[in-house]
């Protein structure tokens, strides 16, 4: 992993760390973005959206979701919407998969369940295990 894509993780931890502060409904807000043009956009070789800030992107999500967003649900705490979101984009820069695929085998209910015992792991051995636990479903 390259110095490039370890801030892309970070943007998209932080991207995930914001919608928490704004108050959107965690799993809506992920299920939303990651089958997105936005994160369509970060799966991309090089793409504009790479260089945005986490405010930008927020906005861009919110705007094309309105709809999706507009519903009641928890919002989960910081810490787990950054793990998600850093983890999510580590898995696609370690496997190549797309985000839309990502969230298929590990859906936002799988993360959170599985956030305290995996938060803590190399993110590889995490999305190895996320990966076993989709096979076994």
């Amino acid at each position: 992993m390259d110095e490039l894509q370890l801030k892309l993780c970070d943007i998209q931890g932080r991207l995930f760390e914001l919608s928490g502060e704004q108050n959107l409904p965690s799993a809506a807000f992920i299920r939303a973005f990651m089958t997105s043009e936005t994160a369509r956009e970060l799966d991309s070789r090089y793409n504009r959206a790479q260089w945005m800030g986490e405010e930008y992107l927020l906005e861009e999500v919110r705007t094309c979701h309105t709809d999706a967003l507009n519903v009641q649900g928890e919002t989960y705490p910081k810490d787990i919407l950054y793990w998600i979101g850093y983890l999510y984009r580590y898995w696609h820069f370690y496997t190549g998969e797309d985000s839309a695929k990502i969230i298929r085998q590990a859906p936002v209910e799988t993360m959170r369940r599985n956030y305290m015992m995996f938060h803590t792991m190399d993110p590889v051995v995490a999305i190895e295990d996320l990966k076993e636990i989709h096979e076994q479903e």
